[in-house]
């Protein structure tokens, strides 16, 4: 059973045409612009949200 359930899962992943949702396509994330480790007070005042991605 477990072997149809993961052919299934590779099946479905390849044949369906799904948006790219990687961090590479999100340039607009504030979280490419930040030092790692992020600092413990990053921002003056919280950083506004958009959904323009």
């Amino acid at each position: 059973v477990g072997v149809f359930y993961f052919i299934f899962i590779l099946w479905e992943a390849f044949a369906s045409k799904r948006m790219n949702l990687s961090s590479y396509s999100m340039t607009s994330s504030i979280e490419w612009f930040q030092f790692y480790p992020p600092a413990e007070h990053s921002y003056l005042e919280l950083p506004a949200i958009s959904s323009n991605f």
